[in-house]
């Protein structure tokens, strides 16, 4: 459980790890109970605002770009044209500001069942959400699950799973069953990636959803790795899906598509992709 101690350092323990992440604190700005978590928003002395859900850190100021970034432009330069995105979860909007960027995109479309976490992210992160009036952006407050499970076959070229922990509400979006909607949902060149967790403390998720993801249809899996700072070991992965048999290469930005980033480049799409050999290792297994 995370703490708030006498000297004003916040505190979220990973017990199953053995270990702990703080953040000095200059004081409380918000909290909330909306009808599904609890959010809390907080001053720090050097990472700028922190938002908390559930007593788990989600993002600050200071280093989110690392985890927007790594999440949205990897799977929208590999797919030969993303036109048709869709991002479920992803409250915050950084994500989905971070999909705008690419001109190639005509429709993005948000799916959170939170709608508080959205307002609270205006408040308080309006770079994140300086995006959300693009007339390309569509947000919804509505089950992502469910949305999934209805959506027009072959209507989307991304999906983006924005979630947070498999717990709670977010535990369905981690499913073969839900895999299999998003694999109807796409088109035959489409690509799904997926927050993932960290390699060194949840290899077994990561192994699991390799294993969904495969018997939902999906003919190729990669995993992808990024630092994180706030999350629980500093290291943090997504996972690329591909509705067809591989995952295409890497798509070259043109002259029209620079995009304005502060991590994510060429080198480090293909850094990212490099398997940790004991990553490498467990996944060979199940294949």
């Amino acid at each position: 459980m995370p703490t708030l101690d006498d000297k004003h350092w916040f505190t979220e323990v990973e017990d199953g790890a053995g270990s702990a992440f703080s953040l000095r604190i200059r004081r409380k700005l918000h909290e909330e109970r909306s009808d599904y978590q609890t959010i809390e928003v907080y001053e720090t002395e050097q990472f700028g605002n922190l938002m908390v859900i559930d007593g788990f850190t989600m993002l600050s100021s200071r280093e989110n770009f690392l985890y927007h970034e790594m999440l949205a432009h990897p799977v929208l330069l590999t797919h030969p044209a993303p036109e048709r995105v869709c991002i479920i979860g992803g409250g915050d909007c950084g994500t989905l500001r971070e999909v705008l960027k690419h001109d190639s995109v005509t429709q993005a479309t948000q799916i959170d069942i939170d709608e508080r976490v959205t307002r609270v992210a205006e408040q308080f992160f309006p770079e994140l959400t300086a995006s959300n009036g693009d007339p390309r952006a569509k947000l919804l407050f509505a089950d992502g699950i469910q949305w999934m499970a209805d959506a027009e076959p072959g209507s989307l070229d991304v999906i983006i799973v924005d979630s947070t922990d498999p717990v709670g509400p977010a535990q369905g979006l981690f499913t073969a069953d839900f895999y299999g909607d998003c694999r109807r949902a796409l088109a035959d060149d489409g690509l799904l990636v997926q927050q993932s967790e960290s390699p060194l403390y949840h290899l077994d998720i990561i192994t699991s959803m390799h294993e969904d993801l495969r018997s939902a249809g999906f003919g190729a899996v990669q995993t992808l790795f990024f630092p994180q700072t706030i999350y629980p070991s500093g290291w943090w992965s997504a996972t690329m899906a591909a509705a067809g048999e591989r995952i295409p290469d890497f798509r070259r930005i043109d002259a029209g598509e620079l995009l304005d980033t502060t991590y994510y480049n060429a080198d480090i799409h293909a850094a990212a992709l490099a398997q940790p050999e004991f990553v490498r290792r467990r996944l060979a297994s199940i294949e």
